[in-house]
């Protein structure tokens, strides 16, 4: 089981130094990766149709993904750099394949790129993407990354994109790890068949007050029959369930993670991100109390 932590974009402020040390000190405690949420915009929820209802605001704050973790790469060794998600289908592929691959090399191979189609339709019309079509687009757009990641030249005509005969350089020569999030079954089908693992929503489980079917994990538990149904769906297409990843984010606390290994891993799950709490320079005691919960199992 490898075990991450969120950065923590509303609450740690505007300092640099600041992020430098909590990802060196996540980096010293024996956490495996880091990851980073995405948007361009934040936007004002009032009167909008169809309503948006997830909470994020034109006040929330979010770095650029690859801006950030570029800069994160150069202050640590080991880390994993995890996008949870980059909105893709907003996006222009071969500038994302571009980017991705910077730090991918940059990092020393610590990249892995967490991708999605993403909620927020006045983003797209911003950026100047159709919200309608996303999924087909975005399924695409996964093909074009791998190539461009490993072909000199590419010469690709799909639905949604032309590229005629062109590369990027400096050539990965391998593929960046490509794991999808999401809610949708069209999503979870896309993980079996063409994902290199699967970022399950966040699930926020209060110290002591866990809700039974999140800790038992049992057939009627909407995890368990996500995963099981991309592990079912792999098999069919030719694909080995355990080659699949699944990460799981964020539990609450350090204690209430050590307790969901087992169950976790007992259906799969490779990866398990831990929230931190605190404000400010207090996140970095809220690490360390994170750190001192999961004990040896960071190191196992």
């Amino acid at each position: 089981m490898k075990f991450g932590i969120s950065f923590p974009y509303r609450l740690i402020g505007d300092d640099p130094e600041l992020y430098r040390h909590f990802v060196q000190l996540a980096e010293e405690l024996g956490f495996g990766y880091v990851t980073f949420i995405d948007h361009v915009l934040g936007v004002e929820h009032a009167r909008r149709q169809p309503p948006l209802t997830v909470q994020y605001n034109e006040e929330s704050v979010f770095h650029e993904p690859f801006t950030l973790m570029s800069w994160l790469a150069a202050h640590t060794e080991r880390l994993e750099l995890v996008t949870a998600v980059l909105v893709l289908a907003q996006r222009q592929a071969a500038l994302v394949a571009k980017q991705a691959a910077e730090v991918h090399q940059l990092s020393g191979g610590r990249l892995r790129l967490g991708v999605g189609t993403g909620w927020n339709h006045v983003e797209y019309e911003s950026l100047g993407v159709p919200f309608d079509g996303r999924g087909a687009r975005f399924e695409e757009q996964i093909e074009i990354l791998r190539k461009l990641w490993t072909e000199p030249v590419v010469d690709y005509a799909g639905t949604f994109h032309r590229i005629d005969r062109a590369g990027i350089r400096p050539l990965p020569g391998e593929t960046v790890p490509v794991w999808l999030g999401g809610f949708s079954r069209a999503q979870l089908d896309r993980c079996a068949r063409i994902g290199d693992g699967f970022i399950w929503e966040q699930v926020v489980i209060q110290s002591g007050e866990a809700r039974p079917e999140w800790w038992q994990l049992n057939e009627s538990n909407p995890l368990r029959r996500g995963v099981d149904f991309i592990r079912a769906r792999a098999a069919e297409v030719g694909r080995s369930p355990d080659s699949i990843g699944h990460q799981l984010g964020t539990i609450d606390t350090g204690h209430d993670a050590a307790r969901f290994v087992e169950p976790w891993s007992g259906i799969g799950g490779t990866h398990l991100t831990v929230a931190v709490r605190g404000e400010g320079p207090d996140l970095l005691d809220g690490l360390r109390h994170v750190g001192r919960d999961l004990g040896s199992l960071l190191h196992s």
